[in-house]
């Protein structure tokens, strides 16, 4: 049981970072985190999708999302005209910057679990 109060503990600090995080930047974690990834270069959704272990449908809803705010842009691939490729765009690698900069303050049962790995 112990285990799972932890587990408790944590999605609590999480959704508390969550909060804070999308007030100051008008981002969801999840939408965050695809922006960094994108930061090697272009993905398709499916990558995305496998890299943050979310659903397909997820990816599609944040990915839509975040290129309504200007952060990435979609084209075509190259060799399969259905298959769709995300890069970041310049808002999108200010953003980024802006992001990695920052010092993202976390309760102290998610600094623990950090510092330990």
């Amino acid at each position: 049981m112990k285990n799972l109060c932890t587990l408790r503990d944590i999605y609590h600090a999480l959704a508390e970072v969550e909060s804070v995080f999308h007030k100051k930047h008008n981002l969801c974690l999840n939408e965050a985190m695809i922006i960094c990834s994108l930061k090697e270069g272009r993905m398709a959704s499916g990558e995305i999708a496998g890299l943050l272990n979310l659903t397909c449908s997820n990816t599609s809803k944040l990915l839509r999302s975040i290129e309504e705010k200007g952060f990435v842009e979609r084209d075509l691939g190259e060799k399969d005209k259905r298959q769709m490729y995300f890069s970041l765009t310049k808002a999108g690698v200010q953003k980024l910057i802006s992001l990695e900069v920052e010092n993202l303050e976390l309760p102290e049962i998610l600094s623990k679990l950090i510092k330990e790995n």
